[in-house]
């Protein structure tokens, strides 16, 4: 065993030398004196010093060593808190205030770098009081944080304002003395290739950094950088994952719709397939979208509705369609996709119209429900709208067709060719007519583009008859045994679906078919005749008007003319004055041209009709109470007041 001795070559105390060490260790200072004092008192001075000298060496290791262990736990445990929170927020502010206490500087922050502007901003900061400071913003190249990040190394100074190799701005500059900070140490997050940002540590008076705060800063740097991407990463995984479930929702969703979407076109085109109506279609669009559906024709009336739609309004007081429902369905109609109706409930909450190349044939109006309408129902209520499109075009085509075919039909009967009767019986047999029991003929006329609506209407006003265009006129051959009865339901059939005037002349009785032909003949001359009448709308009998169409044919325009050269003057004297002499005139005619009998039939004064008849004759001239002149004048007045009350009713 080693023994150290005295400079008198005696053994020093091994219990002063072991006391010295242990004062050394444990860092205290008067008992360390003292036992250096006494070991000092039995060595060389030289020996002395050297011991001294070794002693100071060993506090100032065993220190070092201390402190790094007492940092290294620190970092450590800061490690541990941080990577156990998620919140990208929290974990800023929680990694200031750990670099915080590491450090012991009076402020501590962490800006953080945008990428998308290379802009450093100021996120999270201890220590700081200075408002500007904590919402500071350093531009690119600027300031010891550029600088940081530039060269991905620590950069620290000791007074800021007076390092010239730090790129100086006005607003960094400003934020800095606000805050009073003069010693700044910075050191870069960084993970992998990406620079995150920069944490700074910085005391308000001159300060000197070592190398071990510097290295300190760095190592707590590092392993927050790695947490912080960690915790990013994590947080957009989470997001994705959300977004994941979200757009697995959505896709579930649109899925489902589709599902239902062709599980309805596949309804709609049985709906179809098997002949349906417009209503089925309403109805399995209705039940499938759980909405109210109204289907409108093409004159944009309603002609099928869902079960459901007693909520929905889509028409005034009048019946005619509301102009937003109208605006929407005409905006379908330029795009041929669904539109919003604008006003809410009850009015639809969409219109598509139904159309046919450029033809309008209607539209679908859907009302509001529960659930929100999708983009994949609103194709559902578009591909409803072109199956209804082909329904119409079907039905228009067999409507074309059987109107043809009962043309030709009407055609053939009205020809009477007894050699085709057993053909004839045939054919009116396959469309449920009994050609041996038609009785009545009747003329209509209405305009050109309204026939097609107008027959359709007649054919089902007219069970057992049939409904044909000749000669610009539609026929109808009724079973009923009154004439004018069959001209008064054919013309409320068609003013049923139509405004403007309608014309229904009833043909004499036909006692048999084969009479039918002469029947047309007296009804269709009776239409013309009305027609040089200028009378467009009303019911006639054509027998009432046999007497004239002997004397004027089919009428014409010496038939107006006749009436306006024989009783013009009175006629516009009526017109000019509101007198009665027309009215006196045909009266008179009537009464054997009697001014007793016609003062009668007025009930007025025979002064009256005196009076009246003296103007006529101003009118008129002397002459025309003459047999020749009065029998022209009592035609014409019939002739005129036939017209009028064809007109009036």
């Amino acid at each position: 065993m080693t023994r150290n001795v005295d400079e008198q070559g005696g053994a020093l105390p091994v219990a002063q030398v072991a006391a010295l060490l242990d004062a050394a260790v444990a860092e205290a200072e008067d008992e360390a004196a003292k036992a250096y004092e006494e070991l000092n008192a039995r060595l060389p001075a030289e020996q002395a010093a050297d011991l001294a000298n070794r002693v100071r060496n060993l506090r100032s290791v065993l220190g070092r060593w201390r402190r790094r262990g007492q940092e290294l736990s620190a970092l450590f445990s800061s490690a541990r808190e941080l990577a156990e929170l998620r919140d990208a927020d929290a974990l800023l502010h929680r990694l200031v205030e750990r670099a915080h206490d590491l450090m012991g500087t009076d402020v501590t922050y962490l800006s953080e770098l945008h990428e998308d502007s290379d802009e450093l901003r100021v996120r999270s900061t201890l220590g700081a009081v200075a408002e500007s400071f904590r919402e500071l913003r350093v531009p690119p190249g600027m300031g010891l944080a550029s600088k940081v990040v530039r060269t991905r190394s620590p950069q620290w100074t000791s007074v800021y304002q007076d390092n010239r190799s730090i790129p100086h701005e006005a607003g960094i500059d400003a934020a800095v003395a606000a805050e009073g900070l003069v010693a700044l140490l910075g050191v870069p997050l960084v993970a992998g290739d990406r620079v995150l940002g920069v944490l700074f540590a910085a005391d308000r008076s001159e300060h000197e950094f070592v190398p071990e705060e510097i290295a300190l800063l760095s190592a707590f740097a590092d392993h927050a950088a790695v947490v912080l991407q960690t915790a990013r990463l994590l947080e957009q995984a989470n997001v994705a994952a959300q977004d994941a479930e979200r757009a697995n929702s959505v896709l579930a969703g649109h899925v489902t719709a589709m599902e239902r979407a062709s599980a309805v076109h596949e309804d709609l085109t049985a709906v179809v397939l098997q002949g349906g109506s417009a209503g089925e279609v309403a109805g399995t669009l209705g039940t499938s979208l759980g909405r109210p559906v109204t289907i409108l024709d093409r004159e944009l009336a309603p002609v099928a509705r869902e079960p459901g739609t007693g909520g929905v309004h889509y028409s005034g007081t009048d019946g005619s369609l509301l102009s937003a429902v109208r605006e929407a369905v005409e905006a379908s109609r330029r795009s041929g996709r669904c539109v919003f109706v604008d006003g809410g409930a009850p009015l639809p909450e969409v219109a598509v119209a139904v159309v046919a190349a450029e033809t309008l044939l209607g539209a679908v109006l859907v009302g509001y429900g529960d659930l929100e309408l999708r983009e994949v129902d609103q194709r559902t209520i578009e591909r409803a709208a072109q199956i209804l499109a082909f329904v119409a075009v079907k039905q228009e085509a067999v409507a074309a067709a059987e109107d043809r075919v009962r043309g030709e039909l009407v055609s053939d009967i009205l020809r009477g060719d007894a050699s085709r009767r057993q053909e004839l019986l045939l054919r009116a047999r396959a469309r449920e007519v009994r050609l041996e029991e038609l009785r009545s003929v009747v003329a209509v006329s209405v305009a050109a583009e309204r026939r097609r609506a107008a027959s359709e209407a007649l054919r089902r006003a007219v069970p057992g008859g049939l409904v044909g265009e000749r000669d610009g006129v539609l026929v109808v051959l009724s079973p009923c045994r009154e004439p004018v009865t069959a001209a008064q339901e054919a013309w409320h059939a068609v003013r049923g679906v139509q405004q403007e005037p309608v014309l229904a002349v009833a043909g004499p009785p036909a006692r048999s078919a084969e009479a039918l032909g002469r029947c047309f003949d007296s009804a269709q001359r009776c239409v013309r005749l009305l027609r040089s009448l200028d009378t467009a709308d009303g019911t006639v009998d054509a027998q009432s008007y046999e007497p004239y169409m002997a004397m004027f044919g089919t009428g014409g325009a010496e038939l107006a003319g006749f009436i306006e050269s024989t009783l013009g003057p009175v006629l516009r004297w009526d017109e000019k004055h509101g007198t009665q002499l027309f009215e006196t005139l045909h009266t008179f005619a009537d009464s054997y041209a009697s001014p007793s009998r016609t003062a009668r039939a007025l009930h007025v004064h025979i002064n009256t009709v005196t009076q009246r008849l003296e103007r006529i004759s101003v009118l008129l001239g002397a002459e025309w109470r003459a047999p020749e002149p009065l029998f022209r004048v009592s035609v014409a007045a019939r002739l005129h007041a036939l017209s009028r009350r064809v007109t009036a009713g």
